[in-house]
């Protein structure tokens, strides 16, 4: 008689809106037997109570263990990760004037904090009395600060800008992730990855027995 096997491709990190976590909630899995995989997918791996820890990490291990417990017999194997976090998260339907707040606040600080750091590099290497000496060079005659090198260089500069980011409005120029996507993901695994260790360390992974 053959063997029943159960795949497992968990999520390193899975958001939830409901307060029962089941198994079929942070992975993908797969078997041949469908009695097998309905009693693995109903697994119930936690529930959130109020007031409590927004937050829980389990590992495969345990996963493990709790397949072959509700499908005895069966082997488990595993493509994903060895390590997952499940985090409780709330949405408001309604977004109010904080909300427009938020954006506000980020995007002011997100255009003046650009234009600072742009001016204060300029300021460094002396840009405007490197335009003019280029100017008088060429021109023979002594610049008055507002030439077509710092019209040309301004519009590239933005540009530039504009090409680097990959959007422009709310369109993307391309289908490739934007930079600071790509930043946000490496941030967003190295965080996943600290607060795994971080709880292995103290030993907060869930016993869901």
């Amino acid at each position: 008689m053959a063997q029943t096997t159960v795949y497992i491709k968990a999520e390193r990190n899975t958001q939830m809106q409901t307060d029962d976590v089941f198994l079929k909630d942070i992975a993908s899995l797969y078997c041949e037997d469908k009695a097998v995989l309905a009693r693995v997918k109903a697994i119930k791996l936690h529930t959130f109570h109020e007031n409590a820890k927004r937050r829980f990490f389990i590992s495969m291990t345990e996963v493990i263990e709790l397949v072959k417990e509700a499908a005895n017999g069966v082997e488990v194997e595993s493509i994903g990760e060895p390590d997952m976090i499940v985090e409780r998260v709330y949405v408001e339907k309604k977004k109010g004037a904080v909300e427009a707040l938020k954006i506000l606040l980020v995007s002011f600080v997100c255009f003046f904090g650009a234009s600072f750091t742009i001016m204060a590099f300029h300021n460094d290497i002396g840009i405007v009395d490197v335009f003019g000496k280029y100017y008088e060079l060429v021109m023979g005659r002594q610049s008055n600060g507002f030439t077509v090198l710092e019209i040309s260089y301004s519009i590239g500069l933005a540009a530039g800008i504009i090409i680097f980011f990959n959007h422009i409005g709310g369109r993307r120029l391309t289908k490739d992730p934007t930079p600071i996507e790509v930043e946000m993901s490496i941030y967003e695994e190295d965080v996943e990855k600290t607060l795994i260790k971080t709880a292995s360390r103290e030993g907060e992974e869930v016993d869901t027995k």
